[in-house]
């Protein structure tokens, strides 16, 4: 009998072996849908169409466009988790899907036991800016003016939780200064009460603020991001300047619910390497001052190894600033 049972156990584990590499292997046979955590005309969901025709022609299946807004990208991400771990849905996410593991209490899943990572995309550098009348003149000067006894920032940003309101509170943590974090209802608002110099400070998109500072209607200081920006050359990153851990990544990346075969995930992969091969393609996100990852970072390894990293990183911020999701 248990010798029977054994055999019986053994048949359906081939069974099940053999369905997941010929479903492997004629993958793809329908549609793919690629879940955008945000409405249509963001950056996130430019990011998706930017890739869309690639992978398309790649996969030899259509990427269909699934937007589903709401709670910082969190919606999204749970339906995608729920989705059958056949390779049919893929998720596009950003640096928010790290933050929510703390930034939100209740959540039905988990960033990094319910998704596989397919591979990286892109980052993009942000700018430390400030208001046209603000005194300091350069990074080491606007560091001083900052911690001065006394002296309070106001740092405007587009909302809890967002990349904006994060970094401008690791600046104040690794600068060591007093400020107070003035929320608004989007990047524009906080921009706009920057211009007009109601706010002293803020972290703005640097293809943005580009042509603001070129114009003197803004400062900028310095460069939030590994890489300097090209509209900006002369203009450092944080890290250059000895604050190592403000080299920030705003990044993009592809998940599939876990579970999904392997197979499939390097087959997904392969088709996002071939979309971002692309001259245009990438010439888009040059022009949109992005930087694609270097090739040995494309793969679902490294991906996986930013998710991790980011997970704790923003979850030490959150809690050590007592940040949380309204």
């Amino acid at each position: 009998m248990i010798f029977a049972r054994a055999l019986a156990a053994a048949f359906v584990a081939a069974c099940v072996s053999a369905n997941g590499a010929a479903s492997a292997q004629t993958y793809p046979g329908a549609p793919i849908t690629l879940v955008v955590p945000y409405p249509p005309g963001g950056a996130t969901d430019a990011i998706a169409r930017i890739i869309q025709d690639g992978m398309t022609q790649s996969l030899g299946q259509q990427l269909v466009i699934e937007n589903i807004g709401g709670a910082g990208g969190m919606i999204a991400a749970a339906r995608a988790a729920r989705a059958a771990p056949d390779g049919y849905t893929v998720l596009l996410h950003q640096v928010a899907l790290a933050a929510g593991m703390t930034l939100y209490l209740k959540l039905a899943f988990d960033a990094e036991k319910d998704f596989v990572t397919i591979g990286l995309i892109n980052t993009a550098a942000s700018t430390l800016a400030a208001r046209p009348t603000l005194p300091p003149g350069n990074i080491a000067e606007l560091v001083k003016w900052m911690k001065a006894p006394g002296q309070n920032t106001k740092i405007a940003h587009p909302g809890v939780g967002s990349f904006g309101h994060l970094a401008g509170a690791l600046v104040a943590e690794e600068l060591g200064a007093t400020v107070t974090q003035v929320p608004y209802r989007g990047a524009g608002p906080a921009l706009n009460d920057l211009l007009a110099g109601v706010a002293d400070v803020s972290s703005i998109s640097a293809v943005v603020a580009g042509p603001l500072v070129t114009a003197g209607k803004i400062k900028a200081y310095a460069i939030i991001g590994r890489n300097r920006f090209a509209g900006l050359p002369d203009l450092p990153t944080l890290g250059e300047v000895g604050y190592k851990k403000l080299d920030l990544d705003f990044w993009h990346m592809l998940l599939a619910p876990a579970g999904t075969p392997r197979p499939i995930v390097d087959r997904l992969n392969a088709a996002l390497r071939h979309a971002l091969a692309d001259g245009k393609v990438r010439k888009t996100f040059a022009d949109g001052g992005m930087d694609l990852f270097p090739p040995e970072r494309e793969t679902p390894e490294a991906a996986a190894a930013l998710l991790k990293s980011e997970i704790k990183l923003w979850g030490d911020v959150i809690r050590a600033n007592n940040i949380s999701a309204q």
